[in-house]
């Protein structure tokens, strides 16, 4: 099958962007300029993934960032309307009911997703309110369909003013049978995350009871710590609640409103990753694809032991009937991602697969397609790959603003150093217990240039002694260049306890590297349908 759109219309998908703010003005944007998405990282982070190790990438100015992409991308996109004369990649054209929204609906980004479940009866309130030593929990609005639980929370301070973040332990909160029986499991919404309220968002597992019981069990709060600009003092404000409750969910109703198809496809890169295909599964909320994920013996060997962290599939889907062809770089910077993802590593530790759930929103891929073709275009995965090289602090030259006196080169991955310093770096949780200074870190200051993923590279730092330091890379890609190379203009390098008596020789290693494979060759056309119940 050839893919629908031309060249043009291919590079407009990739750089343009994500969801932003305002949900129904945005998605209004959007459905004009082409199909362009704006969503986040995985983390809840609008801009920021973080890698289990200390080494991941991060972005500030997140406000400023939204503002100059929703800007920038809304003048490329119409400037590319007015010159273009192909066919354009249209954006999904579905009329949403116009019902009132509530304000914490609207805030939490979800007016649409209630638009499209009230209607069947999909929202429930289970008129949670907990106050206690006047900390207020509030639960108004759930919605339910037959793949997602979707609970939105807030909570507010004794002065009754709304503690715009509280991280309540997730683990506290179970969706169970009657029996106690865990019956979902906890998933990333990707899209922008409401300063006033959050949101917990579960996937049902493929047996579903026909009622389920939430049960949180929340108690320690860990509330954003105080910070007074005049005396530069810094108040804890952590503190220890009873939000216990319990609600239950009638299914029966969702599980009727949904279409199930189970998938045997298969296919085995040339490295040796195995992606099964085992279920796609469209609810009025979205389409959901489930799959396993392998290695065979000798990829599991090149990998890093937390492969399944930072592993990620980039993907096209075309529709024909729409004319649509949507991008998922997975976590490539600016890439858009499935609005809900799943990764289960349970199985892992008994020889079992990944698994993997991607949801995609009606906005971007059509819930009552016919045809939908899946077309994989690689994969990123962390493999042990190490190179090294000797760094001389002496080397640098102060008669000049830009001089490389470090230069790193693996596996197509190009970086640059022409600056450095020391700065007062607050203690990592994953500094090593050795003798390193863990007051002032060794910061490197310079660019990189990357053919692969950002996050789930190892990095170590060994000075003459044989003294291992832990190293923290800080920075963000920008858009990628004419290679298809990602460019961090602004890179960092901390490493962690190194201060001036330490030296200023020592050697700077890559030990896993985030790499990224395109060598694929497979695509598959998606289950179709006879009916989809909630059009009746």
């Amino acid at each position: 099958m050839k893919p629908i759109p031309n060249d043009e219309d291919r590079l407009w998908e990739q750089h343009l962007f994500r969801e932003e703010p305002d949900a129904d003005f945005t998605l209004e944007v959007m459905r004009k300029l082409e199909g362009v998405s704006m969503e986040n990282a995985e983390d809840g982070n609008p801009f920021t993934k973080k890698a289990p190790k200390s080494h991941w990438m991060r972005r500030t100015g997140i406000a400023a960032a939204a503002v100059v992409i929703l800007v920038g991308g809304a003048w490329f996109a119409f400037d590319h309307t007015a010159k273009s004369k192909q066919p354009t990649v249209n954006a999904v054209n579905q009329r949403l009911p116009d019902i009132p929204v509530p304000e914490e609906i609207r805030s939490g980004y979800l007016t649409d997703d209630y638009k499209r479940l009230k209607p069947l009866d999909l929202v429930i309130n289970p008129n949670i309110q907990i106050v206690d030593q006047g900390y207020t929990l509030k639960i108004s609005d759930v919605l339910v369909d037959r793949s997602q639980i979707i609970i939105i929370t807030e909570q507010s301070n004794p002065e009754g003013s709304t503690i715009p973040v509280v991280y309540p332990e997730a683990g506290r909160i179970h969706v169970t049978d009657e029996k106690g029986n865990r019956v979902a499991s906890m998933v990333v919404d990707t899209r922008l995350s409401s300063w006033n309220y959050q949101r917990f968002v579960f996937q049902l597992n493929d047996d579903i009871p026909d009622h389920v019981f939430v049960r949180g069990e929340l108690s320690y709060l860990k509330i954003p710590d105080y910070y007074n600009v005049n005396t530069g003092e810094i108040t804890a404000s952590n503190t220890t609640v009873d939000w216990s409750f319990q609600f239950n969910i009638d299914m029966t109703k969702a599980k009727l409103m949904a279409v199930e198809a189970p998938m045997n496809n298969t296919y085995t890169t040339p490295e040796g990753l195995k992606l099964d295909m085992t279920q796609l599964v469209r609810t009025p909320n979205g389409t959901r694809l489930d799959m396993n994920i392998s290695l065979d013996d000798q990829l599991r060997a090149k990998v890093g032991e937390n492969w399944a962290d930072d592993m990620d599939l980039m993907y096209h889907i075309e529709i024909p009937e729409t004319n649509e062809y949507r991008i998922f770089n997975g976590s490539r910077p600016n890439g858009r991602q499935a609005k809900f993802r799943l990764r289960d590593m349970s199985g892992l530790m008994d020889g079992g697969p990944l698994k993997l759930s991607e949801t995609w929103d009606p906005a971007f891929v059509t819930v009552d397609a016919k045809k939908i073709h899946f077309v994989l275009e690689g994969y990123t995965i962390p493999v042990r790959e190490e190179k090294s090289v000797e760094v001389n602090l002496d080397k640098r030259r102060k008669d000049t603003n830009f001089y490389t006196f470090v230069e790193f080169e693996q596996l197509g991955d190009k970086i640059l150093f022409d600056d450095f310093d020391y700065k007062p770096v607050p203690e990592s949780s994953n500094l090593q217990k050795s003798n390193v200074n863990k007051g002032y870190s060794l910061v490197l200051n310079g660019t990189g240039t990357f053919r692969n993923a950002f996050v789930g590279d190892s990095w170590v730092a060994v000075d003459s002694e044989g003294t291992e330091y832990p190293v923290e890379v800080v920075g963000y890609p920008d858009q990628p260049n004419s290679n298809g190379e990602y460019v961090a203009d602004k890179l960092k390098l901390i490493i962690r306890g190194f201060y001036k008596e330490d030296g200023t020789k020592f050697t700077l290693k890559r030990t896993v590297v985030n790499r990224e494979y395109r060598g694929v060759n497979w695509e598959v056309d998606l289950p179709s349908y006879t009916s989809l119940p909630w059009q009746k």
